[in-house]
């Protein structure tokens, strides 16, 4: 065993007695495969047993294991680490389907206090693999509240790790990258670290990975669900204007309602869904959605169907992974990102109005703004790092962003995107 650091996490709660957990996070020495005629007891994954009083471990690539409190289902879950640094909409972030294949760090320590409810959700069936939170999760204290966070983890089989020193393992992922890992709930506090080393070591990675049509939906349906309102909740779309075919490639059902309330008639489709199957709707517009995975690897199906439907002059508009897979058909190229944005707190400069927009961001790959070819112009950049946030199609219809406008953190700072969207709309019928 090397390195071994302990660290003390207070562990607060309203309704349960204060306690003090003893965290500790090892880097465990990763065993050399067995050869053959060898002893094998050396690398047989014996169960190791946790400090006291941890009943869950994330264990990284590298071999460290960072101890705490299990919540939610029992077992093990294996996917890229990430962190999100959102204080509020924690429901929104576990059910959007852009974070599939991966575990949530969240920044915030306060997760769970409001509970959960029906409304709050972007998709009926979470696509993330887990979460890892700093503060143990309390009652809900919310008038909205229908269930306890614990018991909707537990409902949708997710795994948490509560009692992390999560400022330490952001910092890890700032300056290494996010990490393969798994996240393990174990009540008796039994671990078999090594077969957990393995399963994270094994696990390939979202680079290459086509996620979206594991998250897309199986057949085309009609939206006309728009925002909500206190006291109110949903409104429905009473007087569409216009008839949009939406890409679903992982879409948030936020999106819907928003391009409702501008007075859009939805009809989403699969990922796969031909460009001759979309224009037998005779949509005025096309929506490509956000969504996971690499936008390279979900091209080899996507980008063939983007570039005949952009030979038809109907506006297009991408929104995150729409964004990526846009401007792959454009001939962009795109690349992984060394740690990601994933928060609600991004600032993102409009280059065509010079206005600052505070944005929600959920991504791990971002466009190569050097790549740009002639007739497609940057937008939008991040302010944090400079990276590529936007682009438009000089002379057609066409534009897209990294960022998700529906998500409101500034609370409206991005709406006018949907606007756009409807202008353009406009303006090629007429």
């Amino acid at each position: 065993m090397l390195d071994v650091t302990t660290w003390f996490a207070y562990q607060l709660s309203q309704s349960k007695p204060t306690r003090l957990a003893i965290i500790v996070t090892q880097q465990i020495e990763i065993p050399t495969p067995v050869r053959k005629g060898e002893d094998s007891s050396r690398a047989s994954g014996e169960t190791s047993q946790a400090p006291i009083g941890a009943t869950a471990v994330i264990v990284l690539g590298d071999g460290s294991c960072i101890w705490g409190h299990g919540v939610g289902a029992t077992g093990a879950s294996v996917g890229e680490v990430c962190f999100n640094t959102s204080i509020t909409g924690y429901q929104e972030i576990m059910t959007d389907p852009s974070y599939a294949g991966q575990i949530i760090t969240f920044t915030f320590p306060h997760v769970g206090n409001v509970g959960t409810n029906i409304e709050d959700i972007e998709t009926i069936t979470p696509a993330a693999r887990g979460c890892i939170l700093r503060a143990e999760i309390t009652d809900p204290v919310s008038w909205r509240a229908t269930e306890h966070f614990n018991d909707w983890l537990i409902s949708h089989n997710l795994v948490g790790v509560t009692g992390v020193d999560t400022r330490r393992l952001t910092r890890l992922i700032r300056d290494n990258g996010a990490p393969n890992g798994v996240v393990c709930h174990a009540p008796d506090g039994k671990f078999d670290i090594p077969a957990l080393i393995e399963q994270a070591n094994s696990w390939p990675g979202l680079e290459g990975m086509d996620l979206a049509i594991e998250v897309t939906c199986k057949q085309s349906y009609g939206w006309d669900e728009s925002t909500w309102t206190l006291g109110e909740g949903f409104s429905k779309l009473e007087a569409p204007k216009y008839n949009v075919v939406a890409f679903d490639y992982g879409i948030k059902r936020n999106i819907l309602r928003c391009l409702a309330a501008a007075g859009c008639n939805m009809t989403v489709v699969p990922a796969d869904t031909s460009a001759e199957d979309v224009l037998k709707h005779n949509p005025d517009g096309i929506f490509l959605s956000n969504g996971p995975g690499d936008p390279a690897a979900t091209g080899v199906y996507a980008v063939p169907v983007l570039q005949a439907l952009l030979k038809t002059g109907k506006p297009i508009f991408g929104i995150c992974l729409g964004h990526q897979l846009l401007a792959r058909a454009l001939g962009c190229e795109t690349a992984k990102m060394h740690q990601g944005h994933r928060g609600g707190n991004q600032p993102v400069k409009d280059l065509v109005t010079g206005r600052v927009e505070i944005t929600s961001q959920n991504h791990g790959f971002a466009v190569d703004a050097k790549s740009l070819p002639d007739g497609v112009v940057e937008s939008h950049v991040s302010l944090f790092d400079g990276s590529n946030e936007g682009i438009y199609l000089e002379g057609h219809p066409v534009f897209s962003v990294q960022y998700h406008p529906e998500a409101s953190p500034g609370p409206t700072d991005s709406h006018y995107l949907f606007e756009r969207f409807t202008k353009l709309m406009d303006e090629v019928k007429s």
